[in-house]
């Protein structure tokens, strides 16, 4: 029984106190083939765009129509991210959109003639709609016959964002020591804030205690590292309907240990839905790694103008990028201020100074930069928190579709920030994910039916990187 949260730790002197891996290294390669010989897809509800950090190769679209989806599937690839934002959506919202996806993905599937199994993507930090939107996603799933769910696999494991799991707990890496999850900043965010770092309590207070900790059933990294697939489908088949599964992993090659556990549970009838970071989809799919996108790979146009980059996250992480991206020599910087915004009298005189002041640093080939204040402004409840977040960046997407020098690329920081500026003002509806420009960090190609065709988007999610990160991109870019 878990007592109490526990303290920091030193990351070398904590991992060096468990076995070693799973000494089998065709895992990756063994998963890859069987998805081909099944013609198998690995689909992807993603609550905000940043979950295709780990992925290349594959597309990213942002409508679930039925063709939109079936156009996908049938292109034959091993995995499919559908991209929701839900994690910027009221509960109720979250959960209809989780159900109409799901209803549309199952008619496409059966017309692609494709199997697939569906993945929940969300923070590697544990913020975002759990249970509730998956629990949706089940139901939807289960009321159209596609399979029954036995139950839930959460496992936010993120090595590229520092993002541990051992011993049931979530661990966060900060330099050399790992701090239990809900020590950080992330815990105490306005909507999506816990008090747990041990995941099987964790469950017990988003369920509100419906699933106690007692329920809740644990794959260890003994059970990875010493008992293998097979023991994995073992506890996999004992799972009760309905139930949670935490999965614990400190190396790739656990979740891929993992993976062919459930494939193997999968094929004696026993199929579950996945709650994931985005490390799970990666291996689920069978990919394998990629070298970081070089500079000829995503800036076509050597001269002509500057870079946009559009700045909204404000955890402290993006914070500390944002005034190191100010000091780089050649970046000129514009701040939108989040009370006048949210201010009828005020919204469109902020609006247009930026769309002047972006525009004619565009057009003398500047990298320019639009970023909300880093006051973090809070609605009397979470609805209304997150009603004040929409509103700040509604008028991000205002500023950037009456942008009207082409830039060089784009970088959008921030989940909810980079959703919007994809779908709304940039008009992407389907991307190909070219890879990472940083790990974690991935980089789209805009599709056809975009305001810009063919130009690179990079999606920077808020709680990745260093604080040189962003401003060693730009860089790189020019």
């Amino acid at each position: 029984m878990w007592k109490s949260e526990p303290g920091p730790v030193d990351c070398t002197t904590y991992l060096s106190r468990f076995p070693p891996v799973w000494p089998e290294d065709s895992l990756r390669r063994q998963i890859a083939r069987q998805l081909r010989e099944n013609r198998h897809c690995i689909v992807a509800l993603d609550d905000d765009p940043t979950g295709t950090q780990t992925v290349h190769d594959i597309w990213v679209v942002t409508d679930w129509e039925v063709d939109t989806i079936q156009a996908a599937l049938v292109d034959g690839e091993p995995a499919l991210y559908i991209l929701t934002n839900s994690r910027s959506l009221t509960l109720p919202e979250a959960q209809s959109i989780n159900k109409e996806v799901a209803t549309n993905l199952i008619d496409a599937a059966r017309r692609a003639r494709r199997p697939i199994s569906v993945v929940s993507r969300s923070d590697s930090t544990l913020r975002g709609h759990y249970p509730g939107e998956v629990s949706a996603l089940g139901e939807a799933l289960i009321e159209e016959a596609l399979y029954p769910v036995a139950g839930v696999c959460i496992i936010p494991f993120f090595p590229e964002g520092g993002r541990f799991t051992a011993e049931d707990v979530h661990w966060v890496r900060e330099d050399d020591q790992l701090i239990p999850a809900a020590q950080t900043p992330y815990a105490r965010d306005s909507v999506f804030g816990y008090v747990h770092s041990h995941l099987p309590s964790w469950v017990e207070e988003k369920t509100v205690g419906r699933v106690p900790v007692s329920n809740v059933t644990s794959v260890t990294l003994g059970h990875l590292r010493r008992g293998g697939p097979d023991q994995v489908c073992e506890i996999l088949m004992g799972v009760k309907e309905g139930g949670v599964v935490i999965v614990n992993a400190l190396d790739y090659r656990d979740l891929e240990v993992f993976v062919v556990g459930s494939m193997q549970a999968e094929r004696e009838g026993k199929k579950f839905l996945f709650r994931t970071a985005a490390s799970f989809v990666k291996v689920a799919a069978g990919i394998e790694d990629k070298a970081l996108l070089l500079r000829e790979e995503l800036v076509e146009d050597e001269k002509g103008a500057g870079g946009l980059i559009v700045f909204g996250s404000h955890v402290p992480k993006s914070n500390a990028q944002l005034e190191a991206l100010r000091s780089v020599e050649g970046v000129e910087t514009i701040e939108l201020p989040v009370r006048d915004v949210l201010l009828e009298e005020e919204r469109q005189n902020v609006i247009e100074r930026a769309c002047s002041f972006i525009n004619g640093m565009l057009a003398k080939s500047m990298d320019s930069v639009i970023y909300t204040s880093r006051e973090v402004v809070l609605g009397l409840d979470s609805d209304a928190t997150l009603d004040v977040g929409k509103q700040v960046s509604s008028a991000l997407v205002e500023v950037i579709q009456r942008v009207e020098v082409k830039p060089k690329y784009v970088i959008a920081k921030g989940g909810i920030t980079s959703s919007d500026v994809a779908t709304k003002a940039l008009g992407i509806r389907a991307a190909r994910v070219l890879g990472q420009v940083y790990p974690g960090v991935p980089a789209w190609k805009m599709g056809e039916e975009s305001r810009w065709p063919g130009l690179a988007y990079v999606v920077f999610p808020g709680n990745v990187g260093e604080a040189e990160t962003v401003a060693e991109i730009v860089k790189m870019l020019r």
